[in-house]
Parts: C-alpha cells; sequence; structure tokens
C-alpha cells in the first residue's frame, strides 16, 4: 500500500511503500472485539465492595422478642429488609483482568492499522521538529494537516516536547509506538504517526515470533525430529542395517609355538 508523506506544513513531499503484512491486514472484527474488551476489563480496578449483614456494625441483640407483639419476628436490625442494614448478593473486590495471547493482540493491532490506512485515516508525518512543546506550535500543526476531531500522535519514542504541546488540547493523545495498541487506534478517529515510527511497526509486527523464546525455540524443537527421523528410517532399513556388522575374530596364538619361534630366532641370531 502506497501512503503519501506529509511535512509539518501539510505538503505532500514524498510516497513510501507500506509493507502489506501490517498495513493492508483483512479485517477481523470478532477478534478486534475480543481484544478491546480485554483492554478495557483490565483497566478495572475492582475496588468495588458492600458490606453485609456481618460486617455493618450493631443489630447485635434481638429487637423484640419473638411471640405476642403482633409484629413480625426479627432477629437484627441489620438484616437486609432493614434500612441500614447489610446488602445481599453486593459486589464485593475481585479482579477483572482478562488475559489475551500475545499474538492475538498483535493480530488486532495490525487489522486496525489497515483499516485505517485503508479508509484515509492514517497521516504519515515526517517529523515533530516544528514542535517546541508549545500548545500553539500543535495547534498550528494540526492546522497544517486539517484535523478537526479526535486524534492519536504517535512516535517512534517517548518526545517530551510532543507530549507538553498536546496536552492542553482536547481529543489529542500521543504514544510511543511500542505501546500502539487497538483499543488506543479505535478511540481515536484520525492516526498522526511519524515515517520513523511507522518504520519500526513494520519490522516488529511484520512476524509473528514462534513460541516463548523466539527463533531460538524452533532450533532447539526440530533436533528431536531430526533424531526421531533417523530412527525411523533406520527401523524401516531392518536390523541388518542398524546392527554394525560383527568383527572378524583372530585365531588365538598357541604359547607353545610362539615359545618354538622365540628358541629358533635367537640360534639364528648366534
Amino acid at each position: 500500500m502506497e501512503v503519501a508523506v506529509i511535512s509539518q506544513s501539510g505538503q505532500v513531499v514524498d510516497t513510501v511503500n507500506l509493507n502489506d503484512a501490517v498495513f493492508n491486514v483483512p479485517m477481523n472484527h470478532a477478534l478486534v472485539h475480543q481484544a478491546l474488551v480485554g483492554y478495557q476489563l483490565n483497566k478495572r480496578h475492582g475496588t468495588h465492595d458492600t458490606k453485609t449483614r456481618a460486617q455493618v456494625s450493631g443489630g447485635g441483640r434481638k429487637p423484640w422478642i419473638q411471640k405476642h407483639t403482633g409484629r413480625a419476628r426479627q432477629g437484627s436490625i441489620r438484616s437486609p429488609q432493614w434500612r441500614h442494614g447489610g446488602v445481599v448478593f453486593g459486589p464485593h473486590p475481585r479482579s477483572y483482568r482478562k488475559a489475551l495471547p500475545k499474538r492475538m493482540r498483535r493480530t488486532a493491532l495490525r487489522c486496525v492499522l489497515s483499516e485505517k490506512a485503508r479508509e484515509g485515516l492514517l497521516v504519515c508525518l515526517d517529523s515533530f521538529d516544528t514542535v517546541n512543546g508549545k500548545t500553539r506550535s500543535m495547534v498550528d500543526l494540526l492546522n497544517n494537516l486539517g484535523i478537526n476531531g479526535s486524534a492519536l500522535l504517535v512516535t517512534q519514542g517517548s518526545q517530551d516536547g510532543v507530549v507538553r504541546a498536546a496536552h492542553n488540547i482536547q481529543k489529542i493523545w500521543t504514544l510511543p509506538v511500542n505501546l500502539l495498541n487497538a483499543q488506543e487506534l479505535l478511540s481515536r478517529e484520525t492516526l498522526v504517526i511519524t515515517l520513523d515510527a511507522v518504520r519500526w511497526a513494520e519490522e516488529s509486527l511484520a512476524s509473528d515470533p514462534h513460541g516463548r523464546r523466539g527463533s531460538s525455540a524452533v532450533g532447539s524443537a526440530q533436533q528431536p525430529v531430526l533424531e526421531v527421523e533417523q530412527e525411523v528410517e533406520q527401523e524401516a532399513a531392518g536390523p541388518e542395517a542398524s546392527s554394525p556388522e560383527p568383527a572378524q575374530e583372530q585365531p588365538e596364538s598357541d604359547p607353545a609355538s610362539e615359545a618354538g619361534s622365540d628358541e629358533a630366532g635367537e640360534e639364528e641370531q648366534s
């Protein structure tokens, strides 16, 4: 996919070919929804709590006797049906965390990046050099780019000047590319990303690592597979091919003949 590179003055200065493995991936709505729900659940602290009748202070004695009062029998003024009583089946602290595999997170990010590129909501910027930390410099840059709604500014690394310049502008968020995720992209309309950040994203998201240890795990996993294949080939060839040839037995020497040969040698020398 080919995208124009825009300068900070709003002019097209160059074009760049984006990697189709990152910026031209088919949209998977079910996967993106699952990732979005996971990101939202992980933001919850889960500190909500209510008191049961055992936790509410007071209510230790029976309010009145069991019989002969004409009133309903009661055991405590902290029962759930009483005002200021305990809460039945109320929320208590718990974890809402949802684990999502790394490949699914990366695939969801590629899907959202591709959708932004296809809809024309991805702006490739050459750099943020004109942003000097002042809000006015960021406002001028957004006006030159024609951005009126919400936008996510993505840089290769954390740039303090860009963060301070966009801090007081509503609906404008900044983020380094290594922290980019599907939830941040879906929450904003336009994506403004630098050319260096685009190259970093292509290198890191183009392929998924194999296993927990990356490519090193693949090489270690192939070694036992090769050993098993060699054993299978030996069994298929038969026991003759797998068993080594027996060594030829040498005839045992006679001690008497050895002694005679030694005496003959001594006579020749004399």
